[in-house]
This record gives structure tokens, C-alpha cells and sequence, in this order.
């Protein structure tokens, strides 16, 4: 299973993204893209936690997460 793989889809199906969008390492996401906002946020969740089987607490949500692409693949890395 490739983890960002799966991620990369993700945000692409949340936020509408165009399926040939790039996304690297530092690809910032809250606050860059648009589309990304706070019921965006809470979609984004709601779908990798039913993708990779996990549950995310409230209290392990912060803008640091979503501060760029590595950090949240690392944190969904971190729970799977």
C-alpha cells in the first residue's frame, strides 16, 4: 500500500482537484488551496479514515498536519 499515493487521491477527490495536479514534499495544503477549507478539512478525515481503517481523535487535529503534503502522509502514516 502506498500511503501517499492513496493521500494524493484523496485530497484530489475531496477538494475536486484535477487528477494530474502534482504534489511533493512541501506542497503547501491548509491556506493554499482554495478548495481546502474547514469542512474540506473534515471530509479529508472522514475519507482517510474509512481508506486506511483508523481513527483520528479530535485532539490529534491541528494546522500542522495540514501545513503541507509530508506532513499529513506522516501523520497518516503515524496511525496506520
Amino acid at each position: 500500500m502506498n500511503t501517499a499515493a492513496l493521500v494524493k487521491d484523496i485530497l484530489v477527490d475531496v477538494l475536486q482537484l484535477s487528477s494530474d495536479m502534482e504534489f511533493d514534499d512541501e506542497t503547501p495544503l491548509l491556506g493554499a488551496i482554495p478548495e481546502f477549507d474547514s469542512m474540506a478539512v473534515v471530509s479529508v478525515i472522514t475519507s482517510i479514515e474509512e481508506t486506511f481503517g483508523i481513527e483520528v481523535e479530535d485532539d490529534e487535529i491541528s494546522a500542522e498536519v495540514f501545513e503541507n503534503y509530508k506532513a499529513l502522509v506522516s501523520f497518516v502514516e503515524g496511525k496506520v
